[in-house]
């Protein structure tokens, strides 16, 4: 998206994409409507921050982008951007250090198809990711080894994890030896375009309240890849604007 890459390029003329009078944040890093937007992209050096988009989908009045990038940091970020008349008037975000080291796979944080198939498939593939992490929440595990294709070829992208469904479970119980057992409580948004879903879910990782946002690849009714960022959500007194992380 032009208004991401800008960030690198220090164009303002994407910041007309903008709504100046509707635009809320739920950046917690910023403060609230397109001032707040402006003296932050005002105030990174030139040439200091590195963006590449690497998949863009859209869902009605919703878009969002997977993106890897410096600021700082090396980062992967899920950007979800809702417009209304052709300007965007709302924004979320999930930010994750990215990985020095692929998956124990062989797969980076980004890497893999970038290209929606089976569009006539939208909302049976966001129905089914919306009951799959119903199970997560309700604790039903019994249930999840079917939402995978069961022939090895489950693609996981999250740094931690070996590919195929058995990849996942070994790694959330050696993250919950550590003290980091992941929960998921509330699911926010499902979006989707064909093939690939974003959901949008809150929970807690050991005792830290944590953001989650999964992306998946859905081939033939089973997961074929997954995609995630995992955020620490800050303490109340750290935000910069009223609205919340969701």
């Amino acid at each position: 998206m032009e208004l991401l890459k800008s960030w690198e390029t220090g164009d303002t003329g994407p910041l007309a994409y903008i709504d100046p009078d509707e635009y809320v944040q739920h950046d917690q890093r910023l403060g609230d409507g397109l001032a707040a937007y402006i003296a932050a992209f005002r105030s990174v050096p030139k040439g200091s921050v590195r963006v590449n988009t690497v998949r863009v989908f859209q869902d009605g009045d919703i878009v969002y982008a997977h993106t890897d990038r410096f600021v700082t940091r090396p980062e992967v970020v899920f950007d979800i951007f809702r417009f209304e008349d052709g300007k965007i008037v709302e924004h979320w975000d999930n930010i994750q250090e990215k990985a020095a080291k692929p998956s124990p796979s062989g797969h980076t944080m980004i890497d893999g198809p970038t290209v929606a198939t089976d569009l006539d498939r939208t909302e049976e593939n966001k129905a089914l990711m919306r009951i799959y992490r119903d199970d997560i929440i309700q604790g039903r595990r019994e249930k999840l080894a079917s939402y995978y294709h069961d022939d090895g070829s489950y693609i996981q992208h999250n740094p931690l994890f070996a590919d195929n469904s058995s990849g996942l479970a070994a790694g959330v119980q050696a993250l919950a030896k550590q003290g980091l057992a992941w929960k998921v409580d509330r699911v926010h948004m499902v979006i989707g375009e064909g093939s690939f879903v974003l959901a949008v879910t809150e929970g807690t990782m050991g005792d830290r309240p944590t953001s989650y946002y999964d992306l998946y690849r859905i081939q033939d009714g089973k997961i074929a890849e997954h995609w995630d960022t995992i955020e620490q959500i800050p303490a109340r007194s750290e935000w910069k604007n009223p609205n919340g992380k969701f």
